[in-house]
Formats: C-alpha cells, sequence, structure tokens
C-alpha cells in the first residue's frame, strides 16, 4: 500500500447513470494513480440521498485497495471540504420544451452554490471540472462565485468531443484511436463546437494527408461529432453515460498528471490571454499542453485559416450570447 496521503475527489450528481460509471474508474486508480489513496465524497440532491446510499454500499463491497473512505451528501460544504478535484457531473436537465435560455436559468442557481462552497471550503488549487449542460457557461458561472479560486482552475469537459473525433479519424483508416493525436475541439460543448483534424497527427502523419479527403474532413466528419450526442440519446434512449465517464477520466488524469511532450488536449478552459482571437471572459474549448505536475497552458501559434475562423467565431457567438443570458440571472438574483 502506498504511503501517499488520500486525494479527495468530489463527485456531483453521483446517483446518477454518469456518476455510477465514473466512481468505479477513480476508486479503482484509473485518474489519480495506481498509487494513490482516494477519499471519495459523493454530493447529490435530497431526494436522491436513499440511492447514493445504496451507491456507497456497492463502493464498499468492492473493497478498492485505494479507497479510504467513502463520504455521501446532500450539501455543497460538506460535500467540497478540503477537497483536491471536483467532477461536477449534477446538473439540471433540459426538459422537452425547454429553451436554452430556461436551462441556463436553472442552472445558475446550481452553480452559484457550488461557486459559493467551493470558494468557502474546497483547496485553493482544487482542479474544477463541470460536465452538467450547459458546461461551458456553467463553469464560468461556476468561478464567478469563488472570487478566491483562480479561474484558471476551472475547466469544461470537451474531451468526450475529443475522444469522439479520434475514434472517428482512426475507423476513417482502420487504426486503433491510440492512433491518433492532436485533433482539437475549438469552442462551446454543443452543436457549435468545431472538431479541427488540420494539425491532428495519425501514427505520426499529419491526418490530412493520411486520410487524403478534404471534404469529408470538413463536412461529414464536423457533421458526426458535433450531431454524435444527440444520435446517441436517438440510439439509447439515454445520454451517454460510459462514455462520458470515460472522458471525464482521460480530462482530469491529464490535468493530474501530464500528457506527452509534442502532445496535446483540448479542454473548455478561461480564455483570457488567448493568441487566437477568441474573445476574453469565456470558457472555451482550445488546445492544452499539460506539464507533469498539472499546470496547463494553451497551445500558441497555431495555423488557422478562414474555414477554421469560421467555425470558431460561430461557437464563440453562442457562448457570448449564453454569457449575456446568465450575467442577467445573476444581476436579477
Amino acid at each position: 500500500m502506498s504511503g501517499k496521503e488520500p486525494v479527495k475527489v468530489c463527485i456531483t450528481g453521483a446517483a446518477g447513470q454518469i456518476g455510477y460509471s465514473l466512481m468505479y474508474m477513480v476508486a479503482k486508480g484509473e485518474v489519480f494513480g495506481y498509487d494513490q489513496p482516494i477519499i471519495l465524497s459523493l454530493l447529490d440532491i435530497t431526494p436522491m440521498m436513499g440511492v447514493l446510499e445504496g451507491v456507497k454500499m456497492e463502493l464498499t463491497d468492492c473493497a478498492f485497495e485505494l479507497l479510504h473512505q467513502v463520504i455521501a451528501s446532500d450539501d455543497p460544504e460538506v460535500a467540497f471540504n478540503g477537497i483536491s478535484a471536483a467532477l461536477l457531473v449534477g446538473a439540471f436537465p433540459r426538459k422537452e420544451g425547454m429553451e436554452r435560455k430556461d436551462l441556463l436559468k436553472a442552472n445558475v442557481k446550481i452553480f452559484e452554490a457550488h461557486g459559493k462552497a467551493l470558494d468557502k471550503v474546497a483547496k485553493k488549487d482544487v482542479k474544477v471540472v463541470v460536465v452538467g449542460n450547459p458546461a461551458n457557461t456553467n463553469a464560468l458561472i461556476c468561478s464567478t462565485y469563488a472570487p478566491s479560486i483562480p479561474k484558471r482552475q476551472f475547466s469544461a469537459l470537451t474531451r468526450l468531443d475529443l475522444n469522439r473525433a479520434k475514434a472517428q479519424l482512426a475507423a476513417k483508416v482502420g487504426v486503433p484511436a491510440s492512433s491518433v493525436s492532436n485533433v482539437i475541439i475549438w469552442g462551446n460543448h454543443s452543436a457549435t463546437q468545431f472538431p479541427d483534424a488540420k494539425h491532428a497527427v495519425i501514427n505520426g502523419k499529419p491526418a490530412y494527408s493520411v486520410i487524403q479527403d478534404d471534404a469529408w474532413l470538413k463536412d461529414e466528419f464536423v457533421t458526426i461529432i458535433q450531431q454524435r450526442g444527440a444520435n446517441v440519446i436517438k440510439a439509447r434512449k439515454m445520454s451517454s453515460a460510459m462514455s462520458a465517464a470515460k472522458a471525464i477520466c482521460d480530462h482530469m488524469r491529464n490535468w493530474w498528471s501530464g500528457v506527452p511532450a509534442g502532445q496535446f488536449v483540448s479542454m473548455a478552459v478561461i480564455s483570457d490571454g488567448n493568441t487566437y482571437e477568441i474573445p476574453e471572459g469565456l470558457i472555451y474549448s482550445v488546445p492544452v499542453e499539460i506539464s507533469s505536475d498539472g499546470v496547463w497552458k494553451a497551445v500558441a501559434g497555431l495555423a488557422i485559416d478562414d474555414f477554421a475562423r469560421n467555425k470558431m467565431d460561430i461557437s464563440a457567438k453562442e457562448l457570448l450570447e449564453e454569457r449575456s443570458t446568465a450575467l442577467e440571472f445573476i444581476k436579477s438574483s
């Protein structure tokens, strides 16, 4: 057994489908390391506490070597107390007939409460990834209410989009997904996201030269990734859970331990100081390099052609509109 001090990790929406898959991976060591003891803190709403108690029993029955303690709570201040990582899966779900503005309003309240609790009781270097949609703007709201925590500690998940993009490029040429690197997801985790293969590499060679089908890369490939989540729901009658949990693990593992030199991944992070003419003050997905001590840095100097510029601007416009709507709710609350 490792002599390391346990890392305290919170998963919100822990009684849900994604949380159920996610906590197994975290407790097994797939995120923070196979020698890193874990304290799991599980947060959900009061009506789900009975279900969460059953989940807690299952975690205990797994007898994970690395799992030192499981805490289940409906109070964010209890759940976030002393945490080093926050996996914010829980959010108000979009219901039939609900406009995006209504969804934003419902989530402002949730992420205001989360931000205030993180600000009060979490470690100041806590790494926060927001999964619940609209994830980018929810992350921005959360950071707004946690002024003592640096904004660069807040992120939103676009890793599922990145994993989907890698898988599609790999399938196109009949190689494993592990052969593909440096795909980029620009912008919002929504249908305006831009999956960009221009800088991607397949087995050490530029993806465009390997695939040799520019029309597919700029049209069908982009559409497949943008609509993949909706197509999973259509086929499964439920949203992505296993793949989402895997993506959260990939996102946090890389943020915690780094990525190999010469490679980058995509994270939605604060846009301040970017070199790609992205408006500041947004949580916008960009390519990042991450050092072995868990510090991300946006990749600078990548060539952006007119096609990419247009796609990136469309997503930025949507995020500006979401931010404006969210700020209206914040001011009126």
